[in-house]
């Protein structure tokens, strides 16, 4: 612990150091936290990108030996509205708005593990075929309780 304490002294003073050294010289350019000191180095980061690779090609096989009835949102989705239009009272009964978020939650998980959104060309969740699959759904559901 009092190791932790000394390399955390001498950082706070580096920067302090480095923070008086860039006001005399004028450098206005610099944003704090965005020091060049808390960047990765290339072997951090071929290890990262080594590891996210790895948890990518895992999440792939979660659902190869599924059923596509069993792990495609939309499909689901279809089976539950189907049930809900021929028996209202079961469905009703079966509390199937309770079950539904906790029964898509691990599909939506699965397709989220690879989602990064500080990346530049991501993709906004409202565009994502999940969502547009539940946005559906719900408004099936609306459709259907006005008539």
């Amino acid at each position: 612990i009092q190791g932790e304490d000394n390399s955390c002294e001498f950082i706070t003073k580096y920067r302090s150091c480095r923070r008086q050294v860039r006001e005399r010289s004028g450098e206005a350019d610099h944003h704090e936290g965005m020091s060049s000191d808390d960047e990765l180095t290339p072997t951090e980061v071929t290890e990262f990108q080594k590891s996210k690779d790895n948890v990518l090609e895992d999440s792939r096989k979660i659902f190869e030996d599924v059923h596509a009835d069993f792990c495609d949102i939309r499909k689901i989705l279809l089976k539950f509205q189907e049930w809900k239009e021929k028996f209202p009272d079961s469905y009703c009964d079966a509390y199937i708005s309770f079950c539904l978020p906790k029964l898509l939650n691990p599909l939506i998980r699965a397709q989220l593990i690879s989602w990064n959104p500080l990346e530049q060309n991501f993709m906004e969740l409202e565009k994502m075929p999940w969502f547009r699959a539940i946005e559906e759904f719900s408004d099936a559901k609306n459709i259907s309780e006005t008539k």
